[in-house]
């Protein structure tokens, strides 16, 4: 294992064990201990999440959150829920993943040069972080970007993270292009010395639902992410 590898491996341990933000930890250690009806007779997870893929990934996820009873159940990002369900079976259509669907740590998914991580690490109340939470979680979002050194193309799932990984990029030292990003669903823009970011809706139930993001819109992402990056890797 090279020495990239193991500091993003313990910065993964460090996450897990990170317990700064009280409201955070309060909520989710309860929820885990109230758990919801169909899933009483799972452990759950019940910490923060640690990134998941590959940390010489090309494509870098970027999203909100984990949800109370999805990733904060399973402890696995996106795993679990419905935005998941869209997740991870666009990922496989476009060859970063081995399956379409996730369900637990040891379904055998795994991901193919992309690694998925996220602006907040544990399940928010309401799925509204606060600012300061936000900030506290930011520092291991700008510690994984530059451990990331082969990542070529961000895709950042809804404003949230879309903002989130724009403050970690600049806090680094990272520029902006002349015309600034302004989040937008399909936009694309090359970071100066860095990686094309491109924005999606977030695929969660309410923007699915109401047909805010469509599969075809959604799909579109993974396909520019894939221009970008070439034919898939075997």
């Amino acid at each position: 294992m090279s020495t990239p590898d193991v500091k993003f491996r313990k910065l993964q341990e460090t996450i897990i064990e990170c317990r700064k933000c009280p409201r955070l930890v309060e909520w989710r250690e309860r929820v885990s201990r109230e758990k919801v009806r169909r899933f009483r007779s799972e452990v759950y997870w019940g910490c923060p999440l640690p990134a998941f893929g590959e940390s010489d990934a090309s494509l870098i996820i970027v999203g909100l959150a984990p949800a109370a009873h999805g990733g904060n159940r399973t402890g696995r990002m996106f795993t679990g829920d419905r935005s998941g369900d869209w997740l991870f079976e666009a990922l496989h259509g476009f060859g970063f993943a081995n399956q379409p669907s996730s369900t637990h740590r040891n379904d055998g998914l795994h991901l193919i040069d992309c690694l998925i991580t996220a602006a907040v690490r544990c399940a928010p109340p309401q799925n509204k972080p606060l600012p300061d939470e936000m900030d506290n979680c930011r520092t291991f979002l700008r510690r994984e970007l530059q451990l990331l050194k082969s990542q070529q193309v961000v895709v950042a799932l809804g404003r949230t993270g879309f903002k989130a990984f724009l403050e970690a990029w600049q806090e680094n030292g990272g520029a902006l292009p002349v015309l600034k990003p302004e989040f937008r669903h399909g936009g694309e823009w090359a970071l100066p010395g860095g990686p094309i970011l491109i924005a999606s809706y977030h695929p969660s139930q309410q923007n699915t639902q109401t047909g805010k993001l469509t599969r075809s819109m959604f799909h579109s992402v993974f396909h520019k992410a894939r221009r970008i990056l070439g034919q898939p890797h075997h």
